[in-house]
């Protein structure tokens, strides 16, 4: 089974970590793909850009929308994610609560329902 562990970003927050801290955030992240490499159980890892470079589209009745920012206005973003192939909801839960992320904001766990085999 396949998960989606999807880590929110509040820049607030971040800035008002100290370099060591942040710096530990990183660490995390090495330590944690480390440990799901060797587990087998990584597929891949995207991080993603800051809300303020994204463009939202839209379609309605033939006429083409793009506005600049989120769908979702708000602090907290989606910044980045792992996807994991994992026996379980549960173990996917257990890798989510080691990405340093949980510990900030929060790591959602979505099952991916279709893959193409791409990543």
């Amino acid at each position: 089974m396949k998960f989606l562990l999807m880590m929110h970003m509040n820049p607030a927050l971040w800035e008002k970590l100290s370099e060591n801290e942040q710096q530990e955030v990183f660490d995390g992240h090495d330590r944690f793909q480390e440990t799901i490499r060797h587990s087998g159980e990584m597929v891949g890892t995207k991080a993603i850009g800051a809300p303020a470079d994204t463009a939202t589209v839209t379609v309605r009745n033939g006429s083409v929308e793009v506005a600049d920012g989120p769908y979702v206005p708000g602090e907290t973003f989606m910044c980045g994610y792992y996807v994991v192939d994992v026996p379980s909801k549960e173990r996917a839960v257990e890798l989510a609560a080691l990405i340093p992320d949980a510990k900030l904001t929060a790591v959602e766990v979505r099952e991916v329902v279709h893959d193409d085999g791409a990543e």
